[in-house]
């Protein structure tokens, strides 16, 4: 049986499998808040999910507003210091996997949240870094999730604020006590990796019903595709199911019911 499913569900989904059972994964919020927690309710029960704030082993009923939500803090088996959390449990390797989301990214996996445009006169200002960063250069791996789109997916980012592989694919190249970086993009269209050699993302899964037209024209380079492509496998109805449920009970959370 067919089951009636969105792209933004699918990547929700996707990208929820990603983790493992007994993972330790420092959440950004957002889509990668979203997924972390699916992965939670779903396959991996035993994830311990970390946020910016100090939150340690969170289980939210609902998805957090952001790293200040309550709900993470009340949730948490513990909270400690941010001081703590960055200097001891980051910097001193014991997060498994980053789980970012951003508002660019380029070829090499460099993300950008600080500006569009120049940065002397830019169009746009963004959030900034956050601990995006630090995470993407102590966690053991990161893992990156964000709607597919040329605005997001630029050749070149504007401002590198958190290292991929660096301009030319070589950031990482000779670096001490720094994790592998980005191990793979999830999108509502495809999954991509990083080539072992040059760095340089490349799609290795398709989306049900995409196609690689559909890539290349969402995509601001030209966008390679793995000799052996994959099809990404469809949601679930169990995941569908806790997925919506988590979803509506954020949203009736979040407007006071």
């Amino acid at each position: 049986m067919s089951l009636d499913y969105s792209s933004a569900e699918m990547m929700t989904v996707t990208a929820a499998r990603a983790l493992e059972n007994g993972m330790t994964c420092f959440v950004g919020i957002g889509l990668p808040s979203e997924a972390a927690n699916l992965a939670r309710l779903t396959h991996a029960p035993d994830v311990v999910l970390i946020y910016e704030s100090g939150t340690l082993q969170t289980r939210p009923q609902v998805l957090p507003l952001s790293i200040g939500d309550g709900e993470l803090a009340e949730s948490a088996l513990t909270t400690v210091a941010v001081q703590e959390m960055f200097r001891y449990w980051l910097q001193g390797g014991h997060i498994d996997v980053g789980f970012l989301g951003t508002a660019q990214i380029d070829r090499y996996a460099n993300l950008n949240t600080t500006l569009i445009g120049d940065y002397r006169e830019p169009k746009v200002r963004l959030p900034g870094g956050g601990g995006a960063p630090e995470i993407a250069t102590n966690a053991g791996e990161v893992f990156i999730t964000l709607k597919h789109s040329r605005r997001a997916f630029v050749k070149d980012v504007d401002f590198v604020t958190t290292l991929g592989f660096g301009r030319d694919g070589k950031g990482r190249d000779g670096v001490p006590n720094i994790g592998k970086g980005p191990t793979r993009v999830i999108t509502d269209l495809c999954v991509m990796k990083p080539d072992p050699e040059t760095r340089e993302l490349v799609v290795v899964s398709l989306h049900p019903g995409v196609s690689r037209e559909d890539v290349s024209d969402a995509t601001g380079w030209e966008i390679r595709f793995a000799d052996e492509l994959e099809h990404t496998p469809e949601p679930s109805a169990r995941e569908l199911e806790i997925l919506r449920e988590l979803k509506e009970r954020t949203a009736r959370a979040h407007s006071g019911q």
